[in-house]
């Protein structure tokens, strides 16, 4: 009895590929955290990791792109130095940057579902501008409203209070963010083959 296994594939390239992907952008995440300015009117700091989440988002759309953030985390909570400022471990998921921290991946989710108009990827060039902002605004509410609600928890502020140090201290580099992944979506050195 012979076995001919030259021609067998124990694992869909698709997926090889996706995985390669989500690992990429993870990393991708580490590196945008150590783009880190203190804010005068906030706990937590500025940083390029929204960023980081519209583009998983964007690129590799909602399930993968989720899928990226949550990689991130995890590399995150077992020790890489992946957090603002290097830090790592379990303490950043349950401190003052909590709610921000686990809004990631929802974010990116819902970013890549609004770009994409559902759990199907496509190529994001083909969004219009109004739909490729709107994505990444939603997401951005969903960074805000989770990160208020994270300093309203840890910290025990208002919400009045919260919101002003939690969202409204970061409009101005969401606005940025924004801007600068619509550049990366129409510039061409992202053309998918």
């Amino acid at each position: 009895m012979s076995t001919d296994t030259d021609n067998v594939d124990l694992v869909d390239a698709a997926v090889v590929e996706n995985l390669g992907r989500v690992a990429l952008f993870a990393a991708l995440m580490g590196a945008f955290a150590y783009v880190s300015f203190p804010n005068p009117f906030s706990p937590a700091p500025v940083t390029l990791q929204v960023l980081g989440v519209f583009l998983a988002g964007i690129f590799l759309g909602p399930v993968w792109g989720g899928v990226s953030i949550a990689l991130y985390l995890a590399a995150g909570a077992v020790g890489a130095p992946v957090f603002s400022g290097g830090s790592a471990g379990l303490a950043p998921l349950v401190g003052q940057t909590a709610g921000y921290l686990w809004s990631y991946p929802v974010a990116a989710f819902v970013v890549g579902a609004l770009v994409h108009g559902g759990l199907s990827v496509g190529d994001p060039r083909e969004a219009g501008l109004v739909r490729l902002v709107g994505s990444m605004v939603a997401g951005t509410a969903i960074v805000y409203a989770m990160g208020v609600v994270g300093l309203m928890l840890v910290l025990g502020l208002g919400p009045v209070a919260a919101f002003m140090a939690g969202a409204a201290a970061f409009i101005p580099a969401e606005a940025f963010k924004i801007a600068a992944a619509v550049g990366i979506v129409r510039s061409d050195a992202f053309v998918a083959e």
